[in-house]
């Protein structure tokens, strides 16, 4: 029986789980802070990637918008930025990166032991123009308070977060 060559959508959804598995373990390994968080930028595309292949779009640009666009770079600038550093070449001599590492390799043996061993179910393709409708009539009607009260809450949390990271006058 001669092997199968696998199609274009197969060969893309295995360069991102390359992608995703390559570079997350770059970002615990990795001495230097600044090459982590841009491993952190390829893990969170890819994870967004994996989320276009689930039909899920609104979550895949969810994924970008809040974690690429703000998380990380809320990472990015806040190790930039912190006033304790003033060298530029940044490192990150934490002795438990080979504990992290291997923590790390254990979950994904795990994960790829219950993936190989669970009978997935395999049906017809269910063909969705886009979630976006959806959801945003949910959040408008259906959930509605419960959307405010979060957006209260995370203003809340902002403007904590602003106040704590004044400087005191002396």
């Amino acid at each position: 029986m001669p092997f199968p060559i696998p199609d274009f959508g197969q060969i893309l959804f295995f360069s991102i789980i390359f992608l995703v598995i390559v570079s997350s373990f770059w970002v615990i390994v990795s001495p230097n802070l600044v090459h982590s968080a841009v491993s952190l930028l390829f893990t969170f595309f890819g994870v967004a990637g994996l989320y276009v292949f689930l039909y899920a779009d609104f979550i895949a640009a969810a994924q970008v918008i809040i974690y690429v666009g703000g998380i990380l770079v809320l990472i990015i600038f806040g190790v930039m930025l912190t006033n304790k550093i003033d060298d530029p070449n940044l490192s990150n001599l934490s002795k438990n990166q080979l504990v992290a590492a291997i923590f790390c390799l254990i979950l994904f043996v795990f994960q790829i032991q219950i993936i190989f061993n669970t009978d997935w179910y395999v049906g017809d393709l269910i063909s969705r123009d886009s979630t976006v409708n959806d959801i945003g009539m949910l959040l408008l009607t259906t959930y509605l308070l419960p959307f405010e009260i979060v957006s209260v809450l995370l203003l809340a949390a902002l403007i904590g977060a602003a106040m704590l990271s004044r400087k005191k006058a002396e």
